[in-house]
């Protein structure tokens, strides 16, 4: 089992920042590390991840806003956004999927952090 615990969420107007973080129960290098949000009445959607070769992919609506970063060291994975926009409002989560590492076989997700973002 995997644990993941995500915090830096809260209320922050139109054109500000926020920095998400994601602190995990295991060494973050042994999976693929991700952020993701979930609006409501919409599907849970990919806001950026790591892909297996350490590259990043974040969703084409926030490219340029957002920044992906991992401390191995610290197992934290963070997620810097700014310039928000109220469309942003969601709870965000953190993905560990782990399908790779023969000790793990599965995606693992944090509990959510809700940022709302106001005009």
């Amino acid at each position: 089992q995997v644990l993941l615990v995500e915090s830096g969420g809260g209320a922050v107007e139109a054109g500000g920042s926020l920095k998400l973080s994601c602190t995990g129960s295991i060494s973050l290098n042994k999976c693929e590390m991700g952020w993701y949000r979930q609006a409501p009445g919409k599907e849970r959607e990919m806001v950026s991840m790591f892909n297996s070769d350490r590259t990043t992919t974040s969703a084409d609506s926030l490219k340029g806003r957002v920044t992906i970063s991992q401390d191995n060291a610290k197992n934290t994975l963070s997620l810097q956004m700014n310039n928000v926009e109220t469309e942003d409002t969601a709870v965000y989560y953190c993905s560990a999927d782990c399908r790779g590492n023969p000790l793990y076989r599965e995606i693992f997700w944090g509990q959510g952090t809700q940022v709302t973002v106001s005009s």
